[in-house]
């Protein structure tokens, strides 16, 4: 894991210890490059398999990465063990992402109940292919 970070050294290998139980981080070989304070940023790399109708990332792909690492970015603040669960998440496509994608969460807002993330997926050229919105809800225990 690159860059540097504001968590403590323990923390961020508790983060990537339970990251790395998650079976779509495997499917996907999702790596993560960095923590910090309410944030993540991975890249996936692309392969043609992942491709949908067009020859290109498939959109409901890129849609699992953005949900995947928003909630990598909301456990930052919450610890590893909290239950989340995603309650709605929209995607805007910006244009076709043929290489690997690198994704960039930010909490919003780590509430009491909601917490809303923003996601920023780019191409390895550094172009915008999509911007996304995760809101994860926070479960309580035994509900």
């Amino acid at each position: 894991m690159a860059g540097s970070s504001l968590l403590d050294r323990a923390h961020v290998k508790t983060l990537l210890e339970r990251v790395q139980r998650i079976p779509i981080v495997d499917t996907l070989r999702i790596r993560i490059e960095s923590f910090d304070e309410g944030t993540c940023r991975a890249v996936v790399p692309y392969e043609r398999r992942y491709d949908g109708i067009f020859e290109c990332f498939h959109g409901g792909l890129l849609m699992t990465v953005a949900d995947s690492i928003a909630c990598f970015a909301i456990m930052t603040q919450t610890g590893p063990d909290e239950a989340l669960t995603t309650t709605d998440m929209n995607i805007r496509f910006l244009a076709p992402c043929r290489t690997d994608v690198t994704a960039v969460a930010r909490v919003i807002k780590l509430g009491r109940t909601l917490c809303p993330v923003a996601i920023d997926l780019f191409d390895t050229h550094g172009t915008q292919v999509a911007v996304a919105q995760v809101t994860y809800i926070r479960l309580q225990r035994g509900a």
